[in-house]
């Protein structure tokens, strides 16, 4: 089932979201205002902020806020970046060190303005993160690197935990959600990933006008790349000029979505409307 849009209408009661609490949350939030560090729980104003950090687990940006990309889900700002900034790598290693991180999951924006586009940075910044903490679990959400693979193995010999792409939305939506960005390209990166470096990780966002059949067939494509653990979520409209929520897909239903997947082989799926790709990224490793 799901909760139909009429215009004004305000989220649904599942979706409201938890205030953060708990004392290591606290402590990570006092480290992150005292210290200026920049996350995307904060940023993103991510619903499982205090779950997150009371778990040891933060997510980071490198390459900058600027995206050489515009989709239509996304509420980070398009245009012409700035130029990397190289001693990146270790201010996000000690970021990472100063607020005691155990599991550190990293992302980037799309620098299609780099012959590289940014696989040099992701791999230095991978390599420090692991120099100066050891301990920590390293999870990256990569982009597509326009379907190069070769840059793709960059990140690979760096050495993170789990290596994740998002196809963000079934086949049928894609052109409509994803700017530039290919169904059958993100698939070749999964699958890639899956083939040399084994842990392949994907997620989709629910209520972009999708249909089950959709879902469906989205699991099953994942399954052939090698993709063994997929996150879902509800989509939510950054802002008015973003693509609009279709729908709101009720509880059960991603229940019903993790269930089908577990039996069709996945190893982990993460489904709630709360959910987003970091969530519980510290039980994935083990897949």
């Amino acid at each position: 089932m799901a909760h139909e849009l009429n215009g004004r209408e305000r989220l649904p009661k599942w979706m409201k979201m938890k205030m953060p609490k708990g004392e290591s949350y606290s402590k990570v939030k006092n480290l992150v205002n005292k210290h200026g560090l920049h996350t995307i729980c904060t940023s993103g104003n991510c619903p499982n902020i205090g779950e997150c950090w009371n778990r040891g687990t933060a997510t980071f940006m490198i390459l900058g806020n600027i995206c050489t990309r515009k989709c239509k889900f996304c509420a980070v700002p398009n245009g012409m970046p700035l130029a990397p900034d190289l001693e990146e790598p270790k201010k996000l290693a000690e970021s990472v060190r100063i607020m005691g991180v155990k599991h550190c999951v990293i992302t980037s924006v799309d620098r299609d303005d780099l012959e590289d586009q940014g696989a040099g940075i992701w791999a230095e910044t991978i390599r420090e993160v692991k120099r100066v903490n050891p301990e920590t679990k390293i999870e990256v959400l990569i982009p597509d690197f326009r379907g190069k693979m070769e840059l793709v193995q960059q990140v690979i010999d760096a050495g993170p935990d789990v290596i994740s792409h998002n196809l963000e939305t079934t086949e049928e939506r894609t052109p409509f959600i994803r700017f530039a960005a290919k169904y059958r390209r993100s698939l070749d990166v999964i699958k890639y990933v899956a083939d040399n470096f084994g842990r392949a990780k994907s997620g989709i966002m629910l209520g972009l006008g999708e249909t089950h059949e959709d879902v469906l067939k989205t699991m099953d494509d994942l399954l052939e790349a090698g993709c063994k653990v997929m996150t879902i979520g509800q989509y939510l409209a950054p802002t008015t000029k973003h693509m609009p929520v279709v729908e709101y897909i009720e509880p059960e239903k991603f229940v019903e979505y993790r269930n089908i997947g577990i039996r069709k082989g996945f190893k982990f799926v993460e489904s709630s409307p709360l959910v987003r790709s970091s969530y519980r990224a510290e039980e994935h490793v083990k897949a």
